[in-house]
């Protein structure tokens, strides 16, 4: 009895798959069919974006090989222009890198600084170092405090880095207590990158040592005398002139 029944619930789960099948079959197999060619369509678009980021940095390192700064600059404008992602970013900096290699500083600076506003990781941290140092000469203190100020906290990562900045623009200020005292502090933090280190060190003995007094002027270098103006001027008064030549 128990196989008859068994037999029974076969064929009436048969009955149901074909029922099913003559159903919801052309779904099914349309299904399938989109599945296989998602995964097909996908694999076709890594294989592209794959080589795409090849084309992309051998593009970034040619235009890196190049040794004029103007041209190097426009090498990579390019490339910012046409990028996306994080090599357009990389492209845009390293073209504000060249521009101002090239002499080019203001609009460097300015590209520093529109990267710096656009990105707030580490490419955007580090054209806003650069457009501190690139600006450093020119700007006013309270100008490099403000471009620095998301480096404020001593735990952010490049909290050094924007110290030592406003230590130099202390020391251009002529406020030597403050630059030493700066300088100092860094020379002593376990946090300082050991480069920074060293630099800050050297700073702080430099103006300690009284290395950034003034000590005046260095008077004009004296000018040539011709040879018969100095016989003129070391001959006692009344002497006959020296017979011309």
């Amino acid at each position: 009895m128990s196989d008859i029944f068994r037999e029974v619930e076969e064929d009436v789960r048969r009955e149901r798959a074909q029922n099913i099948w003559k159903r919801y079959g052309a779904y099914l197999i349309a299904a399938g069919v989109l599945v296989f060619a998602g995964i097909g369509g996908w694999q076709l678009w890594q294989r592209h974006e794959r080589q795409e980021r090849e084309k992309i940095s051998d593009q970034f390192m040619a235009a890196q090989r190049i040794t004029n700064p103007r041209d190097a600059a426009t090498a990579f404008s390019d490339l910012a222009r046409t990028s996306k992602g994080g090599y357009g970013a990389v492209a845009r900096l390293a073209q504000a890198n060249a521009m101002f290699a090239s002499g080019q500083g203001k609009e460097a600076i300015e590209i520093y600084k529109e990267i710096a506003a656009r990105d707030s990781g580490t490419v955007g941290s580090v054209a806003r170092l650069r457009a501190a140092w690139a600006s450093a000469d020119t700007a006013t203190r309270n100008q490099l405090a403000e471009l620095l100020k998301p480096f404020d906290q001593a735990e952010n990562p490049w909290h050094q880095n924007a110290q030592e900045i406003l230590a130099y623009a202390d020391y251009r200020a002529l406020d030597m207590k403050a630059a030493q005292t700066k300088y100092a502090a860094l020379a002593a933090d376990p946090q300082s990158p050991d480069a920074l280190k060293a630099r800050a060190r050297a700073m702080a003995d430099f103006i300690k040592n009284g290395g950034a007094r003034d000590f005046g002027t260095v008077p004009p270098e004296a000018l040539p005398v011709p040879p018969q103006a100095g016989a003129a001027a070391a001959a006692p008064p009344g002497a006959p002139a020296a017979p011309a030549q």
